[in-house]
């Protein structure tokens, strides 16, 4: 087969396309990962091969979906801020708050499986509440409720505890770094190198 031949089929197959200075390997995820069919979907989902196991990944459960959306006259914990995001950094990462070994760093080390709408102010649009439970938008606290509940297969925290409080303040913290990152495309590219099934991946404990 010539080179011209070989070079044809390449780019018939989609292996090769075609750029303006030539030939360039196309990339796994050929749109842009910042401008997805969708602005809430995950341009790299459907390839990961850990996807099925990811214990992140959305799922229809069985929930109170009153459980986690505040209650009546909901009054928080009136703790000290600096106080409460001191302990909400250690509960961040406390698999003790789970019934299946997970934490909240689990899914959001690193600033992973965040959506670009974590960036917008409270209550906004979260697609988990949404595809799990059909609610639009949610306050942070009630976010975290939702994580107790789903990933973590936990009972949601007391409303006026110092926990609920203290983790709603870290990630308020949290959050104020990820609008800081004015390039959405920057290292917390879903496309980029790391791998996937990489020993980090929580799925990846799981089959242990």
């Amino acid at each position: 087969m010539t080179p011209s031949n070989l070079t044809k089929m390449l780019i018939s197959s989609g292996v090769l396309t075609l750029s303006m200075g030539g030939l360039a390997i196309a990339s796994p995820c050929r749109a842009n990962p910042c401008a997805p069919r969708s602005s809430r979907m995950n341009p790299c989902a459907a390839k990961n091969p850990c996807a099925a196991a990811n214990p992140c990944a959305a799922a229809v459960v069985s929930m109170d979906v009153k459980a986690v959306m505040r209650p009546a006259n909901y009054r928080p914990y009136p703790g000290k801020q600096k106080a409460l995001i001191k302990e909400g950094k250690a509960l961040f990462s406390d698999t003790r708050l789970s019934s299946n070994g997970m934490s909240c760093n689990t899914c959001h080390d690193d600033n992973g499986a965040f959506q670009a709408t974590f960036a917008q102010p409270y209550p906004h649009y979260v697609q988990m509440s949404d595809e799990r439970a059909g609610v639009k938008a949610v306050h942070l606290d009630e976010m975290v409720q939702f994580c107790m509940v789903v990933p973590m297969a936990a009972k949601p925290l007391a409303w006026n505890g110092k926990k609920l409080a203290a983790l709603t303040a870290y990630t308020a913290s949290v959050q104020k770094g990820f609008m800081r990152n004015t390039n959405p495309c920057a290292a917390k590219n879903p496309c980029a190198a790391r791998n996937p099934c990489a020993a980090k991946n929580p799925c990846a404990a799981l089959k242990n």
